[in-house]
């Protein structure tokens, strides 16, 4: 794996920017947020200027499309993650590799309504993924040293949704459009 490959958070993180905590989350409690995740990113997202949704905040800071892209992605890879986990013995995970994903599959070129039928598919997949789970310990790693288990990838993947949904109304309450 390439050395600037940014290390996963430990099986106990607590986010400083959206106070998510991992030891505090529950899988059940987890699922109920996730559930809630596209209708509020949805509203969250609408209620952005259509013209202001393709604009990045900074060079080095997605979009609000892209923002979307990612979460998407990140129920679709964690579903995969997730059933590897369970199915297989110490799987190694590819990772998500997201600046690439955002730039070969062009993130900020998508169809915002599409994408976001696309996130609800997601997690509804991710959820089925979930209630097929029963050993919580059950483990995989990316990089030498990073095994985590399944409860990880479930509160690692709500967090994601959380952490970006932040992001994106944070961004368009503060995005002006030229």
């Amino acid at each position: 794996m390439p050395a600037s490959l940014p290390p996963l958070a430990a099986e106990d993180h607590v986010c400083d920017a959206c106070s998510v905590a991992y030891l505090d989350t529950g899988i059940d409690d987890a699922l109920a947020v996730i559930s809630g995740l596209p209708d509020a990113l949805r509203e969250a997202i609408g209620a952005i200027a259509p013209e202001a949704r393709r604009v990045r905040p900074a060079p080095e800071v997605w979009s609000v499309a892209e923002y979307l892209c990612h979460v998407r992605d990140v129920y679709i890879s964690f579903t995969i993650r997730l059933h590897r986990v369970r199915t297989e013995h110490e799987p190694a995970f590819e990772p998500m590799f997201n600046d690439l994903r955002a730039r070969r599959f062009r993130y900020n070129d998508c169809d915002i309504e599409a994408t976001l039928d696309e996130l609800a598919a997601g997690t509804a997949g991710f959820r089925d993924e979930v209630r097929r789970t029963e050993d919580w310990d059950r483990a995989g790693s990316r990089l030498p040293g990073e095994r985590r288990t399944a409860r990880w990838l479930v509160r690692q993947a709500m967090h994601e949704g959380v952490h970006h949904l932040a992001d994106i109304r944070r961004f368009g309450s503060e995005l002006v459009v030229p």
